[in-house]
């Protein structure tokens, strides 16, 4: 596969967070006065979907340009001890509804009942959540994703799969320096082609590897093959997936990938 220049990456831990930063403030300012408006005149109209759901993408893809610079972090990152069994089982909890809507099946396997390990849980959530949009993207209703949590020799494996178009040979070869070639972008709004630079990065930082397997048409699996060590830290259980702003994570961290009915109800969030 090919791969970044120490230029590039540092061209795009740089500029990314900086023009992240220039677009947040508006975007929270547009925000509120979205979730205003639609709740003066109904969260019932495709237009108020539609509206709610253009936000969260913008958010998105603001979240992810604000993680660039990670991309230049030091290695290892500093980690705190943590169970994963809970993690995976609240982005399953999170998830499972809005699987549904777009006629997917969510599946939890988890061949643990306690699997702890040093992580640093903000970037975890980041980069799981990136596999998870792109799995739910590239599926077709009626297919299925599994998020799968096992322990392998001295690795904790974190994997998302799916039965979707999978990825060809050809964009194999290029598929973690996609943001920097415009005609390998997935069609908008698919985002920048961050989610899985920054998955593989997250993974690294934490000392392990991401495995990408996939065939054209059969669909992929992506996974976060992490080593079992301690952290610095032991926090074993704590508030998972606490976001700010009043709102499901999963509406915004899925947005590209959801149908627009998904944002009609406030009850959703």
């Amino acid at each position: 596969m090919s791969e970044f220049d120490r230029d590039e990456l540092q061209m795009l831990s740089e500029l990314l967070p900086s023009v992240a930063a220039s677009l947040r403030f508006p975007l929270d300012s547009l925000h509120l006065a979205a979730q205003s408006l639609i709740a003066k005149t109904g969260c019932d109209l495709p237009e108020a979907a539609i509206l709610r759901q253009s936000c969260f993408r913008l958010l998105r893809t603001v979240n992810n340009m604000s993680m660039a610079s990670v991309l230049t972090e030091p290695i290892p990152f500093f980690l705190s001890d943590a169970d994963l069994v809970p993690l995976m089982e609240k982005l399953y909890q999170h998830c499972s509804a809005l699987a549904e809507l777009s006629g997917l099946r969510l599946k939890l396997e988890c061949h643990e009942s306690f699997l702890a390990t040093g992580i640093h849980r903000d970037y975890l959530e980041r980069a799981l959540w990136n596999l998870l949009s792109n799995a739910f993207k590239f599926t077709q209703p009626g297919g299925e994703v599994t998020l799968r949590l096992e322990k392998s020799d001295k690795l904790a494996l974190l994997s998302v799969s799916d039965t979707g178009v999978g990825i060809s040979a050809e964009l194999m070869e290029s598929v973690f320096d996609r943001c920097l070639h415009t005609d390998r972008l997935d069609p908008r709004p698919h985002g920048l082609g961050l989610g899985l630079l920054i998955a593989r990065k997250v993974a690294e930082g934490h000392g392990g590897r991401l495995l990408l397997e996939s065939r054209e048409g059969e669909g992929t699996t992506a996974t976060l093959a992490l080593p079992l060590r301690r952290g610095h830290q032991t926090v074993l259980r704590q508030p998972i997936f606490d976001y700010a702003g009043g709102f499901s994570p999963a509406l915004m961290e899925l947005s590209d990938a959801l149908p627009f009915r998904a944002f009609l109800d406030s009850d959703a969030e």
